[in-house]
């Protein structure tokens, strides 16, 4: 057990939750994407998203989308910043870390 004590549960229980709806689920993969698996992404190099554009790649009406977006951002898997009229989103690598972190201490 002494490979959790990092870890905090809470946190990732809240990610895995708001990971567990499809469409949720799909927005962090499409973010996700420019990382590829198995290397780290530094936060320099993480994709930026426009929410407009990221909704209509995915074919998720706009009200739904900021419901999901919403989800994701406060269970600490993105980032946001306003863009002027654009609402930019990207994840957090930070919780990628931690994400990996967990999934290399359970194998």
């Amino acid at each position: 057990m002494s490979n959790y004590r990092n870890i905090d549960v809470d946190q990732l229980a809240r990610g895995f939750k708001a990971l567990s709806h499809p469409n949720r689920l799909k927005i962090f993969l499409q973010l996700v994407s420019c990382c590829v698996p198995g290397t780290n992404c530094a936060a320099d190099e993480v994709q930026e998203c426009c929410i407009g554009d990221l909704g209509a790649a995915l074919d998720i009406a706009p009200s739904t989308l900021s419901h999901h977006i919403k989800e994701l951002h406060q269970a600490g898997l993105l980032q946001m910043a306003r863009r002027g009229q654009r609402m930019d989103c990207r994840v957090d690598t930070d919780t990628l870390a931690t994400l990996r972190e967990f999934f290399e201490a359970t194998s």
